[in-house]
């Protein structure tokens, strides 16, 4: 059974979701010592870390960086939340927490540490939408455009098993109605109405969707898991609950 280290033992949702995780993994609790627990984590004397709740996400991202280190052949390091909605459906959301405003060098990177983390932790092939306020040149000249569509080209030359499309609105990634409607001028897509990956263009609009969809319409949120760094690390929303904790466990055990 996996080792995961809980540096804030002295939280009591921690506490609680530990007492709840021990069927699917094996929970390892600290009081305040981040460090010693990235030790651990580097070492191998336990497989995955969650912190976050108690700690800033500075301290958390600084310590993975620093102690456990960026993984072999990544360039960029990034972040995903889980949003698992009352229905069970789940999707991913990326990135929303670690890379402020990513060129598209960064962005195909995220991209691509996404789509890769979506193959394990979705019951389903992951297809990746980039959203904008735009749907396929629908707005007209931006920059935030141009950044899409270099990304785009980067990762059809890097990843041709990647699923990805874009730039696209919200509605037109996740609604097969609208996906459909507004993909048929450019011969269809293989993303728009199912993607079950959504790309943000920054980090700010990664935050507010995540937590619109907490707030709003009732969905658990994991994470933020951090991608791209050796080994797996969750850092935790400060607000998160206990059921926020324990489908972060459960999605950061499948990357493991």
């Amino acid at each position: 059974m996996y080792k995961v280290i809980f540096p804030e033992a002295n939280n009591e949702y921690i506490k609680e979701a530990a007492a709840r995780l021990s069927d699917i993994c094996e929970p390892v609790l600290l009081e305040s010592d981040l460090q010693s627990a990235a030790v651990k984590v580097l070492d191998g004397d336990v497989d995955a870390m969650i912190a976050g709740i108690d700690y800033s996400s500075r301290d958390v991202i600084l310590a993975t960086r620093d102690i456990i280190g960026i993984a072999d052949g990544k360039q960029t390091f990034s972040s995903l939340f889980v949003a698992k909605f009352p229905d069970g459906r789940r999707i991913i959301i990326s990135d929303g927490a670690t890379c402020k405003n990513p060129n598209s060098a960064q962005l195909a990177d995220i991209i691509e540490l996404a789509n890769d983390a979506a193959a394990k932790i979705l019951d389903e092939e992951p297809r990746v939408a980039i959203l904008s306020f735009s749907t396929f040149g629908s707005g007209g000249k931006d920059p935030s455009m141009d950044k899409t569509a270099e990304a785009l080209n980067i990762i059809h030359e890097r990843r041709l098993d990647i699923i990805v499309d874009g730039e696209m609105q919200l509605d037109t990634a996740v609604n097969p109605r609208v996906g459909e409607k507004k993909a048929a001028a450019r011969g269809g897509s293989e993303v728009a109405g199912k993607a079950n990956v959504l790309i943000v263009p920054d980090i700010n609009s990664g935050n507010i969707l995540y937590k619109s969809l907490e707030q709003f319409a009732g969905a658990t949120v994991a994470g933020p898991i951090l991608l791209g760094f050796a080994k797996p690390v969750s850092d935790l929303s400060r607000g998160s609950t206990v059921e926020d904790i324990i489908l972060t466990a459960e999605s950061l055990i499948r990357l493991i």
